[in-house]
């Protein structure tokens, strides 16, 4: 999915100086494997993840970007943490950081596969084999594992 509509707006009134947007990070656990993508832009195998429209439940942007992402269907099921992702400049030298909100969904149906132009993979990892992920995205998929009864956040 291109860069959404409002962030173009806004980078018109502001140009490339920092934002700070609302994202979702989202781990799919199916039969003992983690629902991963290799991201276009840089070639790590990462989580699904996404930029939360304005107005958007973090819930219902989890699943929409693991839809639009994959093409697998799930259900959001617990907010499993909050955090920051480091800030980052983009080749275009637009900079950003992102509010990370962590959620943990199930798996409902469909069969992985690339569904959109940011991804050249898409895979189920099992979990005592996953590849080396960025330690957001680690950190998440530890997070989602732990029985935890409230979300993690960073003191």
């Amino acid at each position: 999915m291109p860069t959404p509509d409002f962030i173009v707006e806004l980078r018109s009134k502001i140009g490339h100086a920092p934002l700070w947007l609302p994202g979702v990070k989202v781990v799919v656990i199916h039969d003992e494997s983690v629902l991963l993508v290799r991201r276009a832009d840089n070639g790590r195998w990462t989580l699904p993840a996404g930029i939360i429209e304005p107005g958007e439940e973090p819930a219902a942007t989890a699943v929409r970007e693991v839809l639009e992402e994959t093409s697998v269907v799930v259900s959001a099921r617990a907010l499993v943490g909050v955090g920051t992702t480091e800030a980052v400049t983009y080749p275009n030298g637009d900079q950003a950081q992102f509010l990370d909100v962590v959620m943990a969904c199930d798996y409902v149906s469909g069969t992985a596969k690339v569904n959109d132009d940011e991804n050249l993979e898409v895979a189920w990892y099992r979990l005592d084999d996953l590849p080396n992920l960025p330690p957001r995205h680690a950190r998440a998929v530890e997070w989602a594992l732990e029985p935890h009864a409230r979300g993690h956040f960073i003191r």
